[in-house]
Order: structure tokens, then C-alpha cells, then sequence
């Protein structure tokens, strides 16, 4: 076990301050995400350096569609989550009652990360929150490599977590279900608010985190295109209206293998609401060759980033990461990373 961070000694227990539901637990009790342990009056983390998954991924299937474009990014995670999700794609890791994996420090996985031509590191496939210690060690040491970091997060951390991250948290993918429903994350995925991930992406913009916006639309129970709309005006309000947004189909999985998969026809519904909310840049996620997954720029319309599902088609950004047309700027960060021209396949381990 390694020693968490961010925890506060009360006089009724021992209080995590990562996660924004702070459990208080006692010696010998765990938290809500199952890998957090008190003992002796400190709290311990039991996954520190226990890889459940990893492989060397496109940036793109994040998604990042405005990151690095063209990169691959080494995927780590550990078993366990702080939601609950009766959709979970990764609920074989995520809601294991005892975590499992392969031991591995973060200087191997830096090490496995350059082996295997990656720019960076993302963590991913569970909530980074839960493995918190381990990605910050390992995000220190990948800077240091001139790597990037990402998180793929459920955006439920406190502003302490991410004011002790930021220093070495290039970017963020924040994953909404449901257009951030509360009737929603209260009753599918046992959330009890919703309004610390808003908090969570105002603390992200401060501290300079590059944020996409990925929103999974689920058929019958939440796919209100009020809510999308709700939602994305926050966004435009808060954030801007140039920050990515995904808007994602859902497949039947785990515990709702009874509901229909998200149809193109209702994800574009979905993206229509959300440009004319004023969101410039709209993606659609998990139907493999729409035409939403390319970027075109706003000004010219010229289509300066093709991608098939996943994968990075061909990427015509100049060297700055503007349209090589009108050179209109397209808020791509991370250029140091960009790979132009043809891009990558997946690799597994």
C-alpha cells in the first residue's frame, strides 16, 4: 500500500479530499471507490502501481480531437471507480469488489510508454481519481521525459486534487452521461450531485488543463436534447465556444443490455442542439464514418482533420495547429506533439 494524498484527520474519522464525496471513514474501513483503506489514522491507497489495463492508444480515443492530433498516448489503469454506472463499458475493472493487476512503478511505465513510441501518457478505462497517487507520479516523471499527460475523468475531483495535478495535467477529457441529468447520475449511476464536475472544469480552465467535453446519449432514459442544450450553454458560457464536444452513441452493456443502441439520426439531433448553442467545434462518437468525426474549419469550411472513428485519417493542420487554408486558429493544443500527415493504429499488450 502507498500513503494517499489530500486526506484531512477529523475528529471523526479520516476524510478523503480527492474525490468530491469526501468519504470519512475509521481505521479498518474503505472508501466508496473500494481502494481506499484507514489504517493507523492514515489513509492508504491498495492499487499504487496496480496496472488493471494499459495499452498504447490513439490520442483520438480519448477522445482528444484537439490535442496532439496524431499521437499515441500509453493508457494505464487501475481496478475500481467512484461511480457506479449501470452502463459501465469497463465495469470488469471498474466495479471489482478487489482490485487486480500487474505491479509496476511509474518509471517502467514511462519506460513501456517510450518503448512503444508514445508522446505521453493518459489515464484512462477508470476514473484517474481513484488511482490519484499513481498518476501523479507518473505524470511527474513524463514531463520530465518531455511527455504529455492526460486525464479521461468522470470530472467528480475536488479543487484540491486538481490544484496538486495541474503542474503536470496537459489536458482533460470530462465524460457527461446523460447531459448531466441529476434525476439521471442520482438513479443510474448513483451520483448524488452533479454540480462538483462543474466546479472540477472551472478549476481545470484556471489552472490552464486543456478540456474536451465528451456526453454519452443513452436511448429512453437520457437523451434529452433539453438537457444537451442546457448543458452546452453552459459551456459556451463558462468554458467557450470553441471547447471540443462530444456528443457519444451508446451500445447496450452490463446492466442495460435492454436499451437500443444511440442512432446517427438521434446523435445528430443531439449535435444540432448543441451548435446552435454556439458550440463551434461538435463531434459525434461510436458511429464509425460520419461525417461529424472530421474538424472542419469554421471560417473556410475546408476539412482540416479526417478521422475514422478513433483513428486519425489525415491530419492537414500547418505546423501551428491552424487551418493551412485561411490559417484560421482551430484551438488545437498540444502542437509540440502533433503528428501531420497520416496517423496511427492501435496496439494492445
Amino acid at each position: 500500500m502507498r500513503e494517499a494524498v489530500l486526506y484531512s484527520n477529523l475528529k471523526k474519522g479520516i476524510r478523503c479530499d480527492l474525490c468530491a464525496r469526501r468519504c470519512v471513514v475509521h481505521n479498518g474501513e474503505i472508501g466508496y471507490c473500494r481502494v481506499r483503506i484507514a489504517k493507523d489514522d492514515k489513509l492508504y491507497s491498495t492499487v499504487y502501481g496496480l496496472i488493471d489495463g494499459m495499452a498504447a492508444d490513439p490520442i483520438e480515443k480519448k477522445p482528444l480531437f484537439h490535442f496532439a492530433p496524431g499521437s499515441s498516448a500509453f493508457s494505464i489503469s487501475t481496478s475500481s471507480c467512484n461511480f457506479r454506472c449501470q452502463f459501465c463499458l469497463n465495469y470488469h475493472s471498474a466495479h471489482r469488489e478487489t482490485p487486480v493487476g500487474q505491479q509496476m512503478s511509474p518509471e517502467k511505465i514511462v519506460s513501456l510508454a517510450s518503448k512503444y513510441d508514445c508522446s505521453g501518457i493518459t489515464c484512462t478505462y477508470t476514473e484517474p481519481t481513484v488511482f490519484f497517487e499513481l498518476a501523479y507520479d507518473t505524470a511527474k516523471i513524463a514531463h520530465e521525459k518531455g511527455m504529455f499527460n492526460t486525464f479521461v475523468t468522470n470530472g467528480y475531483m475536488t479543487p484540491e486534487a486538481i490544484d496538486y495535478i495541474a503542474p503536470y495535467l496537459d489536458a482533460a477529457s470530462v465524460n457527461f452521461k446523460g447531459s448531466a441529468n441529476k434525476k439521471f447520475y442520482k438513479e443510474l449511476m448513483s451520483v448524488p450531485k452533479v454540480e462538483p464536475i462543474f466546479t472540477s472544469m472551472l478549476a481545470m480552465k484556471e489552472k490552464n488543463i486543456f478540456i474536451e467535453i465528451t456526453n454519452l446519449i443513452i436511448p429512453e432514459v437520457g437523451d434529452s436534447v433539453e438537457d444537451t442544450r442546457i448543458l452546452s450553454e453552459w459551456v459556451v458560457e463558462n468554458l467557450g465556444e470553441r471547447t471540443p464536444f462530444h456528443l457519444t452513441a451508446f451500445s447496450p452493456t452490463y446492466r442495460m443490455i435492454h436499451l437500443p443502441r444511440t442512432s446517427a439520426l438521434t446523435l445528430e439531433k443531439h449535435i444540432d442542439i448543441a451548435k446552435k448553442a454556439g458550440l463551434v467545434f461538435v463531434y459525434s462518437g461510436n458511429v464509425a464514418g460520419h461525417d461529424f468525426e472530421n474538424t472542419y474549419c469554421p471560417h473556410c469550411g475546408f476539412k482540416a482533420v479526417e478521422r475514422y472513428s478513433v483513428y486519425l485519417g489525415r491530419n492537414n493542420l500547418d505546423k501551428d495547429g491552424n487551418c493551412p487554408k485561411c490559417k484560421t486558429d482551430l484551438n488545437i493544443a498540444g502542437v509540440q506533439w502533433m503528428v501531420q500527415g497520416k496517423g496511427q493504429t492501435e496496439r494492445h499488450f
